[in-house]
């Protein structure tokens, strides 16, 4: 099992600005269309990628000390899952035979200026990490692969449950996001991520065929 993106992740761009990468990532998105993957190894790595700039997102938040109580408890477990995440998609390629894509540099910008900057950014984060799971859900061949994305994608969704209602939001739209999850295109979430990549196009070549 591969060390939590604590040894791993590393970055610093400090033009990148908490209102252009929040805006970023509220952008709509679209289904993922059949030519994003070519096989289970390029959806693991796509959803490595993610899981590495989570997991970083939270380490960073977490020593930011922005939080107490509950909230500190809650966010250093979600950021303790998105490390294990990272951990088993990293084995899950290495059993395969692939080769796992490298931990990106990365910059959150404003992201921890405040507690309500760092839970909401954490929010937002959650549900894009929901709809990048389920929009490439479809493309996995493995039966159990597809049941331990599966199983990722329910924590994701209860990680901006739990959110959500620290911040908070009002039930469906806030807390959870309504009957249906939506899912979401790999480049459309690559764009939404990518304020926080130090050199996106250089993630970006990694996991695009």
């Amino acid at each position: 099992m591969a060390d939590t993106t604590a040894d791993l992740v590393h970055g610093n761009a400090s033009d990148v600005s908490a209102g252009v990468a929040l805006g970023a990532l509220n952008h709509g998105f679209l289904l993922a269309s059949a030519k994003d993957f070519n096989s289970d190894i390029d959806v693991l790595n796509y959803a490595l990628t993610l899981e590495y700039l989570e997991a970083e997102f939270y380490r960073q938040g977490n020593k930011a000390g922005l939080l107490k109580g509950t909230e500190k408890q809650y966010l250093m477990q979600i950021g303790a899952d998105e490390a294990s995440h990272v951990a088993t998609v990293t084995a899950t390629i290495q059993k395969l035979g692939g080769t796992p894509v490298g931990a990106p540099a990365v910059d959150f910008g404003g992201a921890f200026d405040s507690r309500k900057s760092y839970l909401t950014t954490s929010h937002i984060f959650e549900n894009k990490g929901v709809g990048a799971y389920l929009g490439a859900a479809g493309f996995i061949k493995n039966k159990m692969i597809l049941q331990a994305a599966a199983g990722i994608f329910g924590v994701e969704a209860r990680h901006a449950a739990v959110v959500g209602n620290l911040l908070g939001l009002k039930a469906e739209g806030g807390v959870y996001m309504g009957a249906f999850e939506t899912p979401i295109a790999k480049n459309d979430v690559l764009k939404a991520v990518a304020p926080f990549l130090v050199d996106p196009a250089k993630v970006v070549a990694a996991i695009t065929l």
